[in-house]
């Protein structure tokens, strides 16, 4: 295993990074490796950002790398993006820090979130500069924010989302003063300005290998009642007859079995079943959630709140309405013909619908439900693309007729009557999609009553 000093060394050789420090060194700028870089490197992980921290202001910066086009990225503090490398500007010294007689990178790292992103690399002196002790707590794995708590929420309110990813990623425990502080001010969550960062954070935890370790955490913290509601609300909730596990644990279960290579898929595992809270009927003394896929609104209101893209939104929404959707060894052609008209209505693929079906099928904790096998999967594949091969019509718009053709059949001019018309015609040709050709569909409009197509 490559010791920190060897991972820290190897990437101040590499351009560009070696070439904004020995800028700022010769201009008379400190400059340091700072924060993520520094703590990957003394978890032994090879880091995927760099970070200098640096004396100088954005506008020395802006001179200096005129010819690199640097980009001032501030919004917390003070960022200026050199050549894709993010080189921070020292913030206000923290007062404790100077009070106690350190100096810059110190009186820096004294205003960070966490004492493990709160230490620097000096490339120079091949030191370390960790004065709250962010190695130890590596070493102990203890989340702990630097100095008080309080004040480091107060600042920003993010902070106590940070703090549970941190700990979910590294398997780390959160130190009982940080989660007590937690705890107390999980209100603040709410701060205006923080939607977009919690949901960056969000999305991050999605990479991780068991991002579930991340929402148990909110949820302990009471952090999920302010950022995820539609979720928090499924804690305790009894599962149901079919299930060996509440409907909080199967969501996270769900979201787990997902695939870290696509957070929004696997974001919607995590939510797929949410509207079971709306759709909750008990009978004969058991849970049941008829048609709690339909439930969305909620769930949909809480990503509207964290700011996510319409494109996220109707995707998520698109996964949840669709993932209850039979297919099963014995699922008729009829059926699947229906499923993918369905699925291209929600412009969603059977790829992610598969892959939702297969993780939902694989997190249930009940003795009696079995996950798919992989010729239960190859098998859906199979009818699945046997069907596509049929090129038959999935959607309206695939008719072998147009709305104009039905105007001069019927005798109608342009409006609803035509449309509901064409929805007629194209359930006719998902039960028997030979019926899709021109000649027929005609024969079939000038069979209908007008009256029906009329009131």
């Amino acid at each position: 295993m490559r010791s920190p000093s060897d991972i820290l060394e190897n990437i101040q050789v590499q351009t560009p990074v070696s070439n904004i420090l020995e800028t700022l060194w010769t201009s008379g700028y400190q400059a340091f490796l700072a924060g993520g870089a520094v703590r990957d490197a003394l978890l032994g992980i090879a880091p995927e950002d760099v970070d200098i921290l640096t004396n100088a202001l954005p506008d020395d910066l802006a001179w200096l790398f005129a010819d690199q086009d640097p980009k001032y990225v501030g919004k917390s503090f003070a960022v200026t993006l050199v050549d894709k490398v993010e080189v921070a500007t020292c913030r206000p010294a923290d007062k404790k820090a100077v009070a106690e007689g350190h100096t810059f990178p110190a009186t820096d790292l004294g205003r960070r979130d966490l004492t493990i992103n709160s230490m620097v690399w000096d490339p120079k002196t091949r030191t370390l500069a960790d004065p709250f002790g962010g190695q130890a707590d590596i070493e102990t794995k203890t989340i702990r924010f630097t100095r008080d708590p309080f004040d480091r929420i107060e600042e920003d309110p993010v902070r106590m989302v940070r703090a549970c990813r941190f700990a979910a990623r590294f398997g780390f425990k959160i130190e009982p003063k940080a989660f007590d502080a937690i705890c107390a001010q999980a209100h603040k969550i709410t701060a205006q300005g923080t939607a977009d960062r919690i949901q960056r954070e969000i999305i991050k935890a999605m990479g991780m290998d068991k991002p579930s370790g991340f929402f148990n955490l909110l949820h302990d913290t009471g952090l999920l009642l302010y950022i995820l509601p539609s979720l928090d609300r499924c804690y305790g909730l009894d599962g149901g007859p079919h299930h060996g596990e509440t409907v909080f644990e199967h969501n996270l279960l769900v979201g787990d079995a997902l695939p870290a290579s696509m957070p929004t898929l696997r974001l919607a595992g995590f939510l797929h079943d949410t509207g079971k809270k709306d759709a909750l009927e008990i009978k004969e003394g058991r849970n049941t959630f008829p048609g709690h896929q339909k439930f969305t609104q909620a769930m949909l209101d809480d990503l509207e709140r964290l700011r996510f893209s319409k494109k996220d939104m109707d995707y998520i929404y698109a996964l949840v309405r669709g993932h209850m959707r039979p297919l099963k060894a014995d699922t008729t052609a009829r059926a699947v013909r229906r499923l993918l008209a369905m699925l291209d209505d929600l412009n969603l693929s059977y790829q992610d619908f598969l892959r939702m079906r297969i993780a939902d099928k694989k997190s249930n904790l009940n003795p009696v439900k079995k996950p798919y096998t992989l010729g239960d999967i190859r098998l859906r594949l199979g009818k699945i693309l046997d069907t596509m091969n049929e090129q038959t019509a999935f959607n309206i718009n695939d008719l072998d007729i147009s709305g104009r053709d039905i105007q001069d059949v019927l005798g109608l001019p342009q409006g609803p009557a035509i449309g509901k018309v064409k929805a007629f015609l194209f359930e006719k040709v998902l039960d028997d999609p030979s019926l899709n050709q021109k000649k027929t569909l005609a024969d079939l409009v000038r069979q209908m009553d007008r009256n029906d197509f009329t009131d």
